[in-house]
């Protein structure tokens, strides 16, 4: 029995940053998140740029493109709010804000707790997507970054900034 114990306590877990758009919750990988920011500045918009992204901000002498997730995924557009958080992620070598409606929590999950996304959840296309998180009754979609935004499309938003 104390063996039994053992190996629950020694589960592997992953921390995730939790976060809402709307009503629904989406994590990411704690890993992959530098900062996250409150709303302090404005963002300016810059032309051209593709339609998911929001602008850029300068968060201590550097240029960060901001993404509006809602945007990307295809979802309805509120204001931005007194909650609304940018979440300053490393995707490859660049980093990019993610504009969301606010940050709940950091949590950390059981790696048994994560299945494979369906097809579609909650709205979201399943390209966008790492997997579901069960906990207790909450449905967390996990995001992957690296097909949210790709790599390549940071480093050209970057460029595009400094250039």
């Amino acid at each position: 029995m104390k063996e039994t114990k053992e190996i629950q306590q020694q589960e592997e877990t992953v921390q995730i940053v939790i976060f809402k758009l709307g009503e629904e919750e989406f994590g990411v990988n704690i890993l992959q998140v530098r900062e996250i920011e409150k709303l302090d500045q404005g963002i300016t918009r810059v032309p051209k740029a593709p339609h998911f992204v929001e602008g850029i901000i300068n968060l201590r002498g550097e240029i960060i493109p901001i993404v509006d997730l809602r945007r990307r995924f295809g979802l309805t557009l509120p204001e931005i709010g007194y909650n609304s958080r940018v979440i300053i992620v490393e995707v490859g070598d660049a980093l990019v804000g993610m504009l969301v409606d606010a940050v709940v929590e950091v949590l950390r999950v059981p790696v048994s707790a994560v299945e494979p996304a369906p097809a579609i959840t909650k709205g979201v296309d399943a390209y966008f997507l790492a997997g579901v998180a069960k906990i207790d009754t909450r449905l967390i979609v996990l995001l992957n970054l690296e097909r949210t935004l790709s790599s390549e499309e940071a480093k050209e938003l970057n460029e595009a900034e400094l250039g």
